[in-house]
């Protein structure tokens, strides 16, 4: 039996559904914008792509979590 997935990730299936796009696509846009901060990128991707609070906190939580990708 499959573990269940729990936090962020848990919200990907319905971000990819609601919004149309990769869950990838969206966390390529976080890493790629001036902003650093989780609450204003929180803020961006609701004013500028329409996101729900929750999905935007997901997908800026999963993604600062994660090493950068430059990182070895």
């Amino acid at each position: 039996m499959a573990a269940k997935v729990q936090g962020p990730a848990s919200y990907f299936p319905s971000i990819e559904k609601k919004y149309g796009r990769p869950v990838a696509e969206w966390k390529a846009l976080i890493r790629e914008s001036p902003l650093t901060r989780h609450m204003e990128l929180v803020a961006w991707l609701k004013t500028e792509h329409g996101l729900g609070h929750g999905h935007a906190n997901a997908l800026v939580a999963h993604t600062l979590a994660e090493p950068s990708p430059s990182t070895p």
